[in-house]
């Protein structure tokens, strides 16, 4: 059962880890403008607005998640095949959103299958769920190394195997009693959403995402314009993971020693400081390393935290309409908008510039934080510590 779990989150990731730090190599290889480029990057996290969202709500009506996690995970595959046809800059834009749309479907739908799973032993998720960053490393090592020898244009060629894997491991997921879920009290959500603290945590979050725009588009193209090579840019992508994985090993001794609001700030004055690090200090080689062990910081606890703070307050009816709010309001809204500004930054100044740009987002984040965050309601349902 653990093994036909966690596969799915290992290729799921695997994939992340092809993309994410290759995609704007390959596109500036396909000689697309950065502004261009970042509108590309931009579509990723674009469809996280609506796609949870809108699978979310056909798994909890239907029940049938496990069919739609295949159903994504086979159309998405097709759809990323137009990438081969060298489509030019619309005729991405559309592969990329097709694809993307029915790919931020798969994760959302199988947190819920994964966690009913496991049942009476939720204490398990974290094990689950780190098949996942080992996917991420060694997809980033892999296709790093194999770069080094191949031009960047063969990069969609090296993920066919990973969209396969996925195909199987879809296949392979333990199929579910399809149960329908009982409606929430109407009106409870309004009153959640329009409550100060969750206002200032979602815009917490948002600019979060924003200052992430810069690092998720043009961070392996501001390495590569450092003079650094393919398995290094890959390298520093996976250190980050590591570093959230370690994050996450020692986080609940970290909330009992501090409160929710001594970590967020914490964490978002050590991102703005990353992002700082990046922009000035990038050739030199050992504080490039700190700064990439600051995504500990920047998504393991402030991603820890905001799971916790989401279960608080929108409690056991809402929870699923929570977390989808929170993936498409920050990391769709707020990543897309992130990355799209910093394309403007880049085309005008410099790589440098966006990253200048994400501190600048920190420290607007660190005023809102001080001001609106409040310690999170202590859950109804016991599913607190």
């Amino acid at each position: 059962m653990y093994w036909r779990l966690s596969n799915l989150y290992f290729w799921f990731f695997a994939l992340l880890g092809g993309l994410l730090p290759y995609w704007s190599l390959y596109l500036e290889g396909q000689g697309f403008s950065y502004l261009q480029i970042a509108t590309l990057m931009a579509t990723i996290q674009l469809t996280k607005i609506v796609a949870p969202s809108v699978w979310g709500w056909l798994g909890d009506r239907s029940g049938q998640r496990v069919r739609l996690v295949r159903f994504g995970a086979i159309t998405g595959s097709l759809f990323f095949a137009g990438v081969f046809m060298e489509p030019g800059f619309y005729g991405l834009l559309l592969v990329m959103l097709a694809f993307t749309f029915f790919w931020n479907a798969i994760l959302p739908l199988y947190e819920v299958i994964t966690l009913r799973a496991l049942g009476t032993r939720k204490d398990k998720y974290g094990k689950v769920r780190l098949w996942g960053s080992v996917g991420f490393i060694g997809a980033v090592a892999v296709v790093g190394a194999i770069l080094e020898w191949v031009p960047v244009s063969y990069l969609p060629w090296l993920l066919l195997p990973v969209f396969a894997g996925i195909a199987v491991s879809a296949f392979l997921v333990p199929a579910e009693r399809g149960e329908r879920k009982p409606p929430a009290p109407k009106g409870s959500l309004k009153a959640i959403i329009t409550h100060p603290a969750v206002i200032a945590f979602f815009l917490m979050n948002f600019l979060l995402q924003v200052s992430h725009g810069a690092y998720y588009t043009f961070f392996s193209i501001h390495l590569e314009q450092h003079g650094y090579g393919k398995l290094s840019i890959g390298l520093l992508w996976s250190l980050g993971v590591l570093a959230e994985i370690g994050l996450f090993l020692v986080m609940h001794r970290l909330s009992h020693r501090f409160s929710v609001r001594q970590i967020v700030i914490g964490a978002l004055f050590l991102t703005m400081i990353r992002w700082i690090l990046i922009a000035e200090l990038t050739m030199v080689v050992p504080i490039l390393i700190f700064a990439q062990l600051l995504h500990a910081a920047s998504y393991g606890a402030l991603h820890a935290i905001s799971v916790q703070y989401i279960q608080g307050f929108f409690g056991k009816h809402h929870h699923g309409q929570g977390q989808a709010l929170y993936s498409g309001l920050t990391f769709g809204a707020g990543g897309a908008l992130g990355a799209w500004m910093s394309g403007f930054l880049v085309e005008g100044i410099s790589t440098s510039a966006a990253f200048w740009g994400g501190a600048f987002a920190m420290a607007i984040a660190i005023v809102v934080t001080w001001r609106g965050l409040q310690p999170m309601p202590v859950p109804d349902d016991h599913s607190g510590h």
